[in-house]
């Protein structure tokens, strides 16, 4: 495929990705309130997906052979990690609240090139960072004394940390040989992130009559099994799916600039659907975090001044010499 095809390609999957992920807060807040635990509901979402992906995964059972370290730890940050965080924020703080916080973690992958890998990054990649931190303090309007309650924002941040993870794994391995096949990751990334899920979220106690009756949602009631269902298939299975592959089209510093736009589509449909607004300097405070992730992320890190090994290429997200070059 030509390599403006393949950039193309990369890009609206990355798109479909940003706004199947963006669908999922607006879903799963309802059955929060209706009465189910915020980790119930990761684990329906997270064990649904697993199921829906159990045929993938017997096909790439070679894997775990092969990739057992990758494939636990999508699990454990990339699935189990990012959703828990995530969700048990969302029971706390507004959802546009906590994706704009989540969303720290493409400026956060910088971090993990600078520091982690040792290798330097631009000024335009700095004053990215210091920009989405400017933003952060306005979300959470640090001047009231953080009015928003303060574990649901170490949460929030938390699943920052776990989505850095989702980025540098879901590169890991591109440039071997037999490069690991994404669909097989994600399958086996749920199916270690619903083990690991089973034992902290303990579903036996679960309320499953929620799941029989309605959720108000916009004024409404919707069928609870509605918005599980849309949860697990498009907002887990299609997200994840266009998401990974995106990032082995593009690379994990522009994917997390297009993955940004989850936390614009999550904020527009918790306005119209949940009724929930943000105050004009949270609405600017967001906007600040989205420009300086885009500028950190777009911002091409400065050559390594020495040999960089193949799988710390990968992992940092260089483009590969048969990929184009995409800043």
């Amino acid at each position: 495929m030509h390599a403006s095809q393949v950039r193309s390609a990369g890009l609206g999957l990355a798109l479909a990705s940003a706004f199947a992920f963006g669908g999922s807060g607006v879903a799963a807040k309802p059955l929060i309130e209706a009465g189910l635990d915020p980790l119930h509901v990761v684990w329906l979402r997270v064990a649904g997906a697993a199921l829906v992906m159990l045929p993938v995964a017997w096909r790439h059972r070679d894997l775990l052979r092969r990739k057992p370290a990758l494939l636990a730890g999508f699990g454990l940050l990339a699935v189990a990690g990012v959703q828990a965080c995530y969700f048990a924020a969302l029971s706390r703080i507004p959802v546009g609240v906590a994706l704009l916080i989540e969303y720290l973690a493409p400026a956060l992958v910088l971090g993990w090139v600078r520091f982690v890998q040792r290798r330097p990054v631009t000024r335009a990649a700095a004053l990215g960072v210091v920009l989405a931190v400017a933003g952060l303090a306005c979300v959470v309007e640090v001047w009231s004394g953080l009015r928003f309650d303060l574990l649901g924002l170490v949460l929030a941040l938390g699943a920052a940390c776990c989505q850095v993870g989702y980025f540098v794994l879901a590169d890991q391995g591109t440039d071997e040989a037999e490069p690991a096949d994404p669909l097989g990751v994600i399958a086996y990334g749920l199916l270690f992130g619903a083990l690991v899920l089973t034992v902290v979220a303990r579903p036996w106690g679960m309320d499953w009559a929620v799941l029989t009756g309605g959720a108000g949602i916009g004024g409404t009631t919707a069928p609870a099994w509605l918005l599980l269902g849309w949860i697990v298939l498009v907002a887990t299975v299609l997200a994840y799916v266009t998401g990974v592959i995106s990032v082995r089209k593009l690379s994990p510093q522009v994917a997390g600039v297009v993955a940004c736009l989850e936390a614009v589509v999550a904020t527009v449909l918790a306005w119209v659907l949940l009724g929930e607004q943000l105050s004009a300097p949270q609405i600017a405070g967001g906007a600040i975090v989205l420009v300086g992730a885009f500028i950190a992320q777009s911002s091409t890190p400065k050559a390594p001044s020495g040999p960089v090994a193949g799988s710390e290429a990968a992992a940092s997200g260089e483009v590969r010499a048969a990929e184009p070059t995409t800043t």
